[in-house]
């Protein structure tokens, strides 16, 4: 038998989300007839669908659903180089800090402007999230008073009863949505007053600089994966549509990787 990471629908349910955000953006609080929790999410933010699917993905590799918190107070985290950050979506199991998801979207016309917040935000955010997780902020100990009669305690390690914290770090996810559009994808100049920036930033698109932003993420590590999902806004309300520009950052392979973490933690919940 194989393993399967993702729900056999894996692609339907990311057509409905990039669906339900270009209704979302476009009645502010719309409904569609999908039933279920799927109603629920529709009338909320604009990307209610894509935590939707990250409730879903967990869900099929075995976690319950009460471990996915996603909005508020209850997606909150403590910094490193300020108090608290709210994620999100995070997953939660067992006092075991298991997965961090930040979802943003950005369609025009700005979009320079917002790419260079964008990519100042995703930077600050990972370096404060490591910084805070070396000092052990994440601690399964470390949980806060309200917490502590809700959640129940892990088995003390055999060999060493003192030591109560895992050593492998959360997944840390961030997923971009882009207007696929005219300006998103035309080639635009930089300045070079002084020194010259990187080739690969030359007479390229604002949607490559997302690509090229999202895998260098991964590649200096500050993320464990990162996504680009390209939608055009009329495609999206029709049926979903949506485009990667690598497959290193396609939201299919973001979605495995986190599945297959999930997977490797929880060896009881593997789906066959």
């Amino acid at each position: 038998m194989s393993l399967q990471l993702l729900p056999g629908d894996f692609e339907e349910q990311v057509a409905w989300a990039v669906q339900s955000f270009w209704k979302s953006r476009k009645k502010g609080s719309g409904t569609m007839a999908q039933g279920g929790s799927r109603d629920a999410v529709t009338s909320g933010k604009n990307m209610n669908g894509f935590i939707e699917l990250v409730r879903e993905v967990a869900v099929h590799c075995g976690l319950p659903g009460s471990s996915i918190y996603a909005g508020g107070r209850n997606a909150v985290l403590p910094g490193y180089f300020r108090p608290t950050k709210n994620w999100d979506v995070l997953v939660v199991h067992q006092q075991r800090l298991l997965a961090v998801f930040e979802l943003k979207s950005q369609v025009g016309p700005s979009f320079g402007n917002n790419f260079n917040n964008r990519s100042e935000e995703v930077v600050g955010a990972a370096a404060d999230l490591w910084a805070a997780h070396r000092e052990s902020a994440y601690e399964p100990g470390n949980i806060s008073a309200s917490e502590v009669d809700s959640v129940s305690e892990p088995a003390r390690p055999l060999l060493n009863p003192e030591v109560q914290d895992d050593p492998r770090p959360p997944f840390l996810a961030w997923l971009m949505l882009l207007e696929y559009s005219e300006k998103s994808l035309r080639p635009v100049g930089v300045s070079e007053p002084h020194y010259r920036v990187f080739p690969e930033f030359r007479d390229v698109s604002y949607a490559d600089r997302y690509r090229i932003l999202c895998e260098r993420l991964i590649s200096r590590r500050l993320y464990s994966s990162a996504a680009l999902v390209l939608s055009d806004q009329n495609g999206g309300l029709a049926s979903g549509a949506h485009r990667s520009l690598s497959e290193a950052t396609s939201i299919r392979t973001l979605f495995s990787s986190f599945a297959a973490g999930l997977i490797a933690a929880l060896p009881e919940g593997v789906v066959y």
